[in-house]
């Protein structure tokens, strides 16, 4: 589950924010298998999409979390859930997304890091209202 400024998320939902304020973030990994997983690391990454099939990551200027964009998650046991919180802060109005992935990060694998990646969720960033 993705939350969004308290609102929940999927692909279909663009949420307007204002810049300048803080928008947070909340990110619910939910085990529904028999065995507990992880260790896992939860990576969130905003870009823009030029709509050309060009992202563009490099938004240092634009974007910036408060706080890091990256968890590190132990272990999740069967039927319960981990929960991670952020916040984002955008310094120019547009229209940008956010990449969420989880990780496996565990380095005694010989295996290729298997990845798990989210819808990515909309988010279109607006002046403030005067």
């Amino acid at each position: 589950d993705i939350l969004v400024d308290g609102k929940v998320c999927d692909c279909d939902v663009v949420v307007t924010c204002q810049v300048g304020d803080p928008v947070p973030l909340q990110v619910k990994l939910t085990n529904w298998s028999k065995h507990s997983v992880g260790p896992f690391a939860l990576t969130m990454m905003p870009y823009q999409d030029y709509q050309n099939g060009v992202h563009n990551y490099d938004l240092q200027d634009a974007v910036t979390f408060v706080g890091s964009n990256t968890f590190y998650i132990d272990t999740v046991k069967p039927t319960k859930d981990s929960v991670y919180f952020g916040s984002l802060l955008f310094l120019y109005t547009g229209d940008f997304y956010l990449n969420i992935k989880f990780h496996e990060d565990n380095c005694s694998r010989e295996l290729p890091l298997s990845w798990l990646c989210l819808p990515s969720v909309h988010i279109r960033a607006t002046e403030p209202v005067a």
